[in-house]
């Protein structure tokens, strides 16, 4: 019986499976519509609990960086955005499924020229484009079930504890978060490309990083950390741009007149 539900189990993985825009194999075993409704009600709730800028230029500008971005994405993907600045000195910005893009004003700050906002735009939007909310929704799923299974197995023994905490902490750095680092470095890489065919400078997506170097204090080990390093960030922007110089990957539009 157990053999069963093991072959049933790696079975249901393998039909789950995908490939992101990068190659990479992923399981996605969240509904598509589910996540595009998930990613529509929170970013409801934080229009709600979040102050939205008014600004007129500013939401002009953050505007124009980003429907440059999106025009340069798979044609299925560049209509029906949302694109919300937040009033906030959070240095931070996000895309969500639903095709929800925010931006805090505070990342405004180290994004010093529409080429570094455009990085960010591009990376956010490489997210959702790479169904990375819905393979760390997966990878959780799948990290739930081998836990519960390890109480099931050793319940009643004296290994149980250990078995348990074991599994929990082997989850969390052994599993969830290099794929978090997984995540982060595709969609640099995914963002990178976006950049260029929108005819923005692929080397200010390095400067973006030296910039939210100088802000971001003492960071957490590598290791242990859900982001890569900045410098880890940089040298493998840099070694993409060479590469896609060497694709012939160039812009596919003239680089927009996007004023802050």
């Amino acid at each position: 019986m157990k053999k069963l539900l093991m072959s049933l189990g790696l079975l249901a993985l393998v039909s789950c499976t995908s490939t992101s825009p990068t190659g990479r194999t992923q399981v996605l075993l969240v509904n598509k519509d589910q996540m595009t409704q998930m990613g529509i009600k929170s970013f409801d709730a934080m229009k709600q609990e979040t102050k939205i800028s008014t600004d007129k230029k500013l939401n002009n500008y953050v505007q124009c960086v980003s429907n440059q971005i999106i025009k340069t994405i798979p044609k299925d993907w560049q209509s029906g955005w949302e694109i919300v600045v937040f009033d906030s000195d959070m240095v931070n910005a996000f895309a969500l499924p639903g095709k929800k893009i925010g931006v805090y004003t505070g990342i405004l700050n180290v994004a010093q020229s529409a080429d570094q906002l455009a990085a960010i735009i591009g990376h956010e939007v490489g997210h959702v484009i790479a169904n990375h909310s819905n393979e760390r929704a997966s990878q959780n799923k799948i990290a739930g079930v081998a836990t519960q299974a390890a109480q099931i197995a050793t319940q009643g023994t004296e290994y149980e504890a250990y078995a348990t905490k074991g599994l929990g902490l082997a989850a969390q750095y052994g599993f969830l978060l290099p794929f978090s680092r997984a995540h982060e470095s595709e969609a640099d890489v995914i963002g990178l490309k976006y950049l260029i065919k929108a005819g923005f400078k692929p080397e200010e997506s390095q400067q973006l990083w030296r910039n939210m170097a100088k802000v971001g204090g003492k960071a957490p080990s590598e290791f242990t950390s859900t982001h890569p390093s900045a410098d880890t960030r940089i040298d493998n922007l840099g070694a993409h741009i060479q590469k896609f110089k060497e694709q012939g990957i160039k812009a596919l539009q003239p680089r927009p007149s996007c004023s802050r």
